[in-house]
């Protein structure tokens, strides 16, 4: 007997074999089984290649949604845009559009829906003209450590004051990169961003938990304080509750005036009652000429519900008085914004 290749047995001659108690034809080839393997070969090739498809197509379903959010982001911003620029013209017209006594402007536009806040500077404290004792309180009610916050007072009292060189130069000179203080007047509200003792938490705000373990957001100082803000009378309908406590209010009375206000915003200062008494007169209705206006838009889908995407934008904006080249200037813009 002989073994030939292609798995395969024969045996020369007429003889017969006798196999398993058989008698065989020893001219047939006999085939070793090897289908069984092809096969075997085949299936796992087949699953190599639909794991190869399926995470192909998670892929491109991924970057194809991840696309749509960002066209989605994009549309939504220009809406924002749209709708400060709206707002600016409605301020312009006088009250028949804007007052005061509407803080809130809601607009609808054939692709979405948009909110525009109109916040008066004069609702912020002046950075600039604050009294060290009022910042001091100012920080303690938005939750701030008092050794931080005398530290954060003591370093913006510094960098608005004009002299030499200070123990706060001195550490602003040891970091990396260095610089000193202005020892003058605050120009930008984000140069509190480096001062001695600011965190970002401070600054932008953050979140805490409730007594009921719920999480709720604390304001950030930028929302109290302002190159531009006032020194003696705010704005009732759109002060920082932080603010608003710093006056005078009590916590009762703070949750009250705001409750009141969400629900029906005060109309003039007459309007203002037992809150202006407990603020001892520093509360009013409405600013002066410069505001922050931030929308916050909503795209509409095509079953004509509100997309779940907000996108919010801000800019400060100074109205002028008849006779310039411009009826309002855009002093600061904001691409994105926080809103509660």
């Amino acid at each position: 007997m002989r073994f030939l290749s292609m798995g395969t047995i024969r045996q020369p001659g007429n003889a017969n074999l006798l196999i398993g108690g058989l008698d065989v034809d020893a001219n047939r080839e006999i085939g070793v089984p090897e289908n069984g393997s092809a096969l075997l070969a085949v299936l796992w090739l087949s699953l190599a290649l639909s794991a190869i498809a399926f995470s192909l197509a998670t892929t491109v379903q991924g970057e194809t949604e991840r696309t749509s959010t960002a066209v989605d982001g994009i549309r939504s911003y220009y809406l924002a845009t749209g709708a400060i620029e709206r707002a600016i013209l409605y301020m312009q017209w006088g009250k028949e559009f804007y007052s005061a006594a509407t803080p809130v402007l809601r607009m609808s536009f054939p692709t979405g829906e948009a909110e525009v806040e109109v916040i008066p500077e004069a609702a912020k404290y002046n950075i600039n003209h604050s009294k060290p004792e009022d910042l001091l309180r100012l920080l303690a009610n938005l939750g701030t450590r008092a050794d931080q916050a005398q530290d954060v007072v003591n370093a913006i009292v510094d960098w608005r004051s004009p002299g030499d060189i200070s123990p706060f130069d001195q550490y602003y000179l040891s970091l990396v990169p260095s610089f000193r203080a202005r020892h003058a007047s605050f120009e930008e509200i984000e140069e509190l961003l480096v001062l001695k003792g600011m965190t970002t938490d401070l600054y932008y705000g953050t979140y805490d938990r409730d007594a009921g373990g719920r999480l709720f957001r604390r304001g950030g100082l930028n929302e109290c304080v302002s190159v531009y803000g006032a020194v003696d009378r705010f704005d009732a309908n759109t002060a920082h509750p932080a603010v608003l406590a710093t006056l005078g209010l009590s916590p009762q009375q703070v949750q009250a005036l705001v409750e009141r206000r969400r629900r029906q915003p005060f109309l003039n200062d007459g309007d203002l009652g037992d809150y202006s008494v407990a603020a001892a007169g520093h509360l009013r209705v409405g600013g002066n000429s410069i505001f922050t206006l931030r929308a916050t838009a909503r795209l509409r889908l095509q079953d004509g519900k509100l997309s779940d995407m907000r996108r919010s934008v801000a800019a400060m904006v100074k109205l002028m008085p008849p006779g310039y080249d411009s009826p309002y200037h855009i002093m600061r813009w904001y691409d994105n914004a926080w809103r509660d």
